[in-house]
């Protein structure tokens, strides 16, 4: 899987935008507004885990930005913020929501993780959340946030949670039973939602074997039936990932695995989608093995 590919889908497909309306020239304010309503209401538990994160005077550096709904809050919370996407449409975005609200901040630039520009200096706290789990080439990005974080500095990221209910359980069985029967009933006259019929279309054009095997059903049933790559992480799988890095805690949240209805259930600390982890950077970092055509 090359960046390009997967650059190309979140332009195309900007994280957040099936949450609410398309956004209207005429009222990004209000867009901003009820994007942010509904990502925290739904996903509460980011406020509460931004909040006990000592933002105050530290220099950030986001990677992935989505709506900039967390960079506002950082910003908000005392971080001297900066900002990288592979996505000029999530930096636009970001860069009119902080004009707009009149937020201060350093910079904010397209940039891929893999190749951070050199200017951007050294950071206290380097955060992403929802992103890395989409990057193939992940010794090379987590050698290249080493590099710009200093001595004392964290990374602190949101990976989706292998042990969890949503993949287990959704993911693994749940859904790949729910397109088969979803096949037969197409057979038999019934019009499929939206959703699933973009995978019905992509399993007949991939191979129903190729389309159900991890993972690329991994990839399809993260953030949509168009979504290139995702993989999911435990502990042991950060360490191997992160080998210039240290785990110095974690911690799961978020309740989810559609079409189970177990949404703002009891467990999320036990089988929650997102797994939360806090790393130090050691002295010597690994260097990534280059790669060859």
């Amino acid at each position: 899987m090359d960046q390009e590919t997967i650059t190309t889908f979140w332009n195309t497909h900007p994280c957040g935008d099936s949450l609410v309306d398309e956004i209207y020239a005429a009222d990004y304010e209000e867009f901003f507004a009820t994007y942010d309503a509904y990502r925290f209401r739904v996903e509460g538990h980011i406020l509460r885990c931004l909040d006990a994160i000592d933002w105050e005077g530290k220099r950030v550096l986001e990677i992935g930005l989505g709506q900039g709904a967390d960079a506002e809050q950082i910003i908000r919370r005392g971080g001297i913020w900066n900002g990288v996407d592979a996505t000029e449409e999530a930096v636009n975005r970001t860069r009119m929501r902080l004009e707009l609200r009149r937020l201060p901040y350093e910079q904010v630039t397209v940039a891929d993780v893999n190749q951070l520009p050199g200017d951007l200096g050294l950071f206290d706290i380097v955060y992403s959340h929802g992103v890395l789990h989409h990057v193939p080439t992940i010794h090379q990005a987590q050698y290249q946030i080493h590099q710009h974080l200093r001595e004392t500095g964290r990374l602190i990221v949101m990976l989706y949670a292998r042990w969890s209910l949503n993949y287990v359980v959704a993911i693994g069985a749940v859904r790949r039973f729910g397109l088969l029967a979803a096949a037969l009933g197409d057979r038999l006259g019934w019009t499929p939602p939206d959703v699933v019929a973009q995978h019905l279309k992509s399993a007949r054009q991939y191979g129903w074997r190729s389309y159900l095997r991890n993972p690329t059903w991994t990839s399809r049933n993260t953030d949509g039936p168009s979504n290139p790559y995702s993989v999911v992480y435990d502990l042991k799988r950060v360490r191997k990932a992160f080998p210039s890095f240290t785990v110095e805690k974690s911690w799961r949240e978020f309740m989810h695995a559609p079409p189970l209805p177990v949404h703002g259930l009891p467990g999320a600390s036990f089988v929650g989608w997102h797994l939360w982890v806090d790393l130090r950077p050691l002295p010597d970092p690994v260097v990534p093995v280059p790669t060859t055509a």
